[in-house]
């Protein structure tokens, strides 16, 4: 496979910047979103947001750097995020808070330009209440794609800030240990977005958008290679929740206390 001579992680994007358009379906409509509704935007506070998805009722799936202040490199408080499921038009199918974000054990932050650091480029948050609603169904995760195979992507970013776009078909162009290489269209905000591959008739997330590059001067995308990392996650989650709960039992309760896509289908060409 061709070196990747030029990349860059996507950084959350700053609410209310523009840029040209690109040929993406937008969603911009109740049919059209319809199937899509787990995949939201993550606001950081008041002026940035990535893109995440549902695959828990009160579990998103998304890049760990979104979670890390690009000027300091500090970790955002949980109170700075937002979850906006199925964000359209300055509405959201459900609002929720995060009690909680673990990233992948092995990801370090270490500035916006570390390829190496794109393997590990995963994180949850965890919603301070689940999301229960017959419309915002979780997305099932998959095994990761190869090379030549078609996935599709659903995201927000730096001219789609209002509502997701759909890109139903780009391809996996090749695999560097951990990465791969798509042709997705992806840009500042698209950092988390579920990269979708249909398996049995179903949509499932088999990556999550970190970084976009150029190889050999054509733009492409780079996801997670997820199916490992994303089991390893799953163990610092569970640990983290172990914490979590005793430090809660502290609070004079015996007991624990925590706070507590069907129909999506790809357009045939």
């Amino acid at each position: 496979m061709r070196a990747i001579f030029q990349a860059m992680v996507l950084a959350c994007l700053p609410i209310g910047a523009v840029a040209e358009g690109t040929a993406l379906q937008a969603l911009t409509t109740a049919d059209a979103t319809r199937g899509w509704e787990a995949v939201g935007r993550i606001d950081i506070g008041e002026s940035a947001f990535c893109t995440g998805a549902l695959i828990e009722p009160a579990l998103v799936l998304t890049a760990a750097h979104c979670l890390f202040d690009q000027n300091t490199g500090a970790a955002f408080d949980n109170s700075d995020f937002t979850f906006l499921a199925g964000w359209r038009n300055g509405r959201a199918a459900a609002y929720r808070g995060i009690k909680r974000a673990v990233v992948h054990p092995e990801y370090v932050y270490e500035g916006r330009n570390r390829i190496d650091r794109v393997a590990y480029d995963l994180a949850f948050l965890e919603l301070d209440q689940p999301i229960r609603l017959p419309s915002i169904l979780p997305f099932s995760t998959g095994f990761d794609p190869q090379q030549g195979d078609q996935v599709g992507i659903v995201s927000y970013a730096l001219d789609r800030s209002e509502a997701p776009s759909l890109e139903e078909s780009c391809e996996i162009l090749g695999r560097q240990p951990g990465i791969l290489v798509m042709t997705c269209s992806v840009d500042f905000g698209s950092s988390g977005a579920p990269v979708f591959a249909m398996i049995d008739g179903e949509p499932k997330i088999v990556s999550v958008v970190s970084a976009k590059a150029e190889m050999d001067g054509l733009r492409v995308a780079l996801g997670t290679a997820m199916q490992d990392p994303l089991g390893d996650l799953r163990e610092a989650y569970a640990a983290s929740e172990s914490r979590f709960m005793k430090v809660k039992r502290g609070f004079g309760s015996d007991a624990a206390q925590v706070t507590g896509a069907g129909g999506a289908k790809f357009l045939k060409p």
